[in-house]
């Protein structure tokens, strides 16, 4: 993989005039152009309904990079590369005036034919976008072809398995690239490092030396202002369906025969075929839904969910989840792996704790101490990094053993400014890197996964609604799911082993 690859290319972003543009994807290019990752031999054209004139789009990118990075420099140089195209979506013409603008920005900044489509925008267009795009001949070109779509790839199995039908109309598998942010982020790519880069991890990587593993992705904020949105996909097919299954793949997976994109995305698929599917009456037993209430966060009083705008007052959508899943293979039989998801938590946190098997044999029964479990701590957001909890006998004390944890974090003492997951995924996208993007197979499985429960739920009116007061850890029946194995939910702020 080459780091100093600067591709020639034309980017056509669908939706630029909104959120998701301005945050993310503006800053993220710039932030590339400013490494010399980017060469000058790339063009931008925003792509909405929105009438504005190529200087107004360009006046809005540049307010998106000052109000996203202090260190501005070069930004006029910049922003040069961006046009605009007011569009209808459905309309063959409109995309006939895209194609010609296109055609002239390939000349004028030499761009041998390369594109990517990138669809930031609702997904209801995606099918529609991308059979107009080999209709209407913007996909004839000499270069490469690429199309970036946004989650959610469907709402269910029967939806995704419809939209991608149409997408591959006009693109191959290997032209897709369905972009999950968390595949982005330095710690999650990181697990694979954890894994096959260092020989105390992986020959314990097992149900022989571990007893539980568990993945909590906690936020916040509610749903704000995507009422409508969260009513159709509730936290099950918003967190579990993409960004939990994909941590719990790379986790769980077998070490690929190279770290190709194939042979890993190879792997990652094999994890989710050995899920155990969990269905009908074992839903209950496997899987906690939960709806949070009014309550305090940040010294102020915050709505229930269902006092949300675009809410409706009985809704039974769940705002958090939590579940059991069990991998049916060698490697893993037996070792639970527990993931929680939810809004309106106490803290904002993803982490992944892995909890190592007890010794054999306490050798220090006679001070009646116990010992505390091994755990090696993936910090993913906010903070990043990786800790390791032990047991040692610390300066002037006797032979009892106590706590102590190895530290190392990417931001802080060690001070390393990581890339954003969007500025990750779409250099990679330029350079033809699927490796952290989710192939169909991954995608058609996960929903497989996902859709059984989510029968369950959409039949069986939830009891209790709501069940977990904002700013609280959840409902109490996520505790007793690892309570009857024996285990309980490591805290999402820094771990004091003692305590627990």
């Amino acid at each position: 993989m080459k780091t100093n690859e600067k591709p020639a290319g034309l980017i056509m972003i669908f939706g630029a005039t909104g959120d998701l543009a301005k945050r993310k994807l503006f800053p993220s290019l710039y932030r590339l152009y400013k490494k010399g990752r980017l060469s000058d031999r790339f063009a931008v054209v925003g792509v909405a309904r929105r009438p504005l004139s190529n200087d107004e789009f360009q006046a809005s990118v540049k307010a998106s990079v000052e109000s996203a990075i202090k260190d501005n420099g070069e930004l006029e140089d910049f922003i040069s590369h961006f046009y605009y195209h007011s569009h209808d979506v459905t309309d063959s013409s409109s995309y006939l005036e895209l194609k010609s603008m296109a055609e002239e920005l390939d000349t004028h900044y030499s761009l041998e034919g390369n594109r990517i489509f990138y669809l930031a925008m609702a997904p209801e267009f995606f099918g529609t976008i991308a059979e107009h795009l080999k209709a209407d001949g913007l996909t004839d070109v000499d270069g490469f072809k690429r199309l970036v779509i946004e989650k959610p790839f469907g709402h269910d199995l029967e939806s995704a398995k419809q939209l991608n039908k149409q997408i591959r109309k006009a693109f191959s598998e290997n032209e897709i690239y369905r972009i999950d942010h968390y595949l982005g982020k330095e710690m999650v790519q990181n697990i694979e490092v954890i894994r096959f880069a260092n020989a105390i991890f992986e020959p314990l990587w097992n149900n022989r030396y571990i007893s539980n593993i568990q993945v909590t992705s906690s936020e916040v904020l509610g749903v704000e202002e995507r009422g409508r949105y969260y009513e159709k996909s509730g936290a099950l097919r918003d967190m579990v369906q993409n960004h939990m299954l994909q941590m719990v793949a790379l986790l769980a997976m077998e070490p690929p025969i190279r770290l190709t994109t194939d042979e890993i995305r190879s792997e990652k698929v094999k994890v989710l075929r050995a899920m155990r599917p969990i269905e009908g009456d074992q839903v209950r037993d496997y899987f906690v839904r939960g709806q949070y209430g009014k309550g305090h966060l940040n010294g102020q009083e915050v709505p229930a969910y269902n006092q949300e705008p675009m809410v409706d007052e009985q809704s039974n959508t769940e705002t958090y989840v939590a579940g059991k899943l069990m991998i049916d293979n060698f490697r893993w039989a037996g070792v639970p792996i527990y993931i929680r998801t939810g809004k309106r938590m106490a803290a904002k946190s993803t982490k992944i704790v892995i909890q190592f098997k007890d010794i054999p044999m306490n050798l220090y029964y006679q001070t009646e101490q116990t010992l505390n479990p091994n755990l090696l701590v993936i910090h993913i957001q906010p903070e990043e990094g990786i800790t390791l909890y032990l047991n040692a006998q610390k300066s002037g004390q006797n032979i009892e053993a106590t706590p102590v944890k190895l530290n190392f974090a990417n931001k802080g003492i060690d001070d390393m400014n990581t890339p954003e997951a969007y500025e990750r995924l779409l250099y990679d996208c330029m350079r033809g890197d699927a490796t952290n993007f989710t192939h169909w197979d991954e995608v058609a499985l996960s929903w497989s996964f996902v859709d059984k429960i989510s029968d369950v739920w959409e039949n069986t009116r939830a009891e209790g609604f709501p069940n977990y007061e904002s700013g609280s850890m959840g409902p109490k029946e996520a505790d007793r799911l690892l309570e009857k194995d024996g285990f309980f939910w490591w805290p999402v702020t820094d771990l004091d082993v003692e305590q627990c």
